[in-house]
This record gives structure tokens, C-alpha cells and sequence, in this order.
């Protein structure tokens, strides 16, 4: 990792991992620039599925969503992007406001879907 390398937080809700899988294939070149951190399941994928290198958190249940949130507020990740499932009811849902709150907090952009964090790598801001 270089000094200067910027990191992005990737996580993503079970019905939208494939989504994130998809984006990531399609912007590998691009991702492939920064330090990537992830919640388990989701980190797990991406290395697998993407042959991304992935920084895991806990599984996002297990306090992942936190820990990413924990780095957001300490100003360690330039980026969120967090795919959500709006059609699905998560028992971790507090931990999920926090992450996005803290993003709101902080200024840090927050792409839920696909169309946001593709704009958002595409604009080179990062």
C-alpha cells in the first residue's frame, strides 16, 4: 500500500452482493487503485469472485458495519459504498444507521446502489 493510497469501504446487503460483485468486475481497474475494506462476507466475495485484494472486517452482523463506521469517523476511509437492500428487513439495522449516519456526520460520500458509486469513481474526486 502506498502512504497516500486512499482507502473505500465496500458492504453490501446479501440480496445486493451480486450487484456488488458486478460493479466491482466492471470497475476492477479503478479499485484496483485504492486500499479496499469490507465487511466478511462481502470482503470474501470480492477477493474470490474479483481477485480484488480486500482488508475484512467482522461480518457486518457481527460489528463490521461499526467497525467501517469507527474508521469513517477517524477520517481513515475517503468513500463508502454501501449497497443497500430496501426491500429487506436486517436485524442489524442500528449498526446500518450508524455507518450512514456517520457518513452524513463526517461528509464522507455514501453510495447505497450501483448508478451513485459508479458516478463517484468516475468523477476521479477521490
Amino acid at each position: 500500500m502506498m502512504d497516500n493510497q486512499k482507502t473505500l469501504a465496500l458492504v453490501a446487503h446479501d440480496g445486493k452482493k451480486a450487484d456488488m460483485v458486478a460493479f466491482a468486475l466492471s470497475n476492477k481497474e479503478v479499485l484496483q487503485k485504492y486500499e479496499l475494506v469490507a465487511t466478511k462476507t462481502t470482503g470474501q466475495l470480492l477477493k474470490d469472485k474479483c481477485g480484488l485484494e480486500v482488508r475484512q472486517m467482522l461480518s457486518g452482523p457481527l460489528g463490521g458495519d461499526a467497525q467501517i463506521a469507527g474508521q469513517v469517523a477517524e477520517g481513515k476511509i475517503e468513500a463508502v459504498f454501501f449497497f443497500v437492500d430496501p426491500l429487506t428487513a436486517n436485524p442489524h439495522d442500528p449498526d446500518i444507521q450508524g455507518l450512514l449516519r456517520i457518513c452524513n456526520v463526517h461528509n464522507v460520500p455514501l453510495a447505497t446502489n450501483a448508478a451513485t458509486a459508479k458516478y463517484i469513481i468516475s468523477t476521479q474526486a477521490l
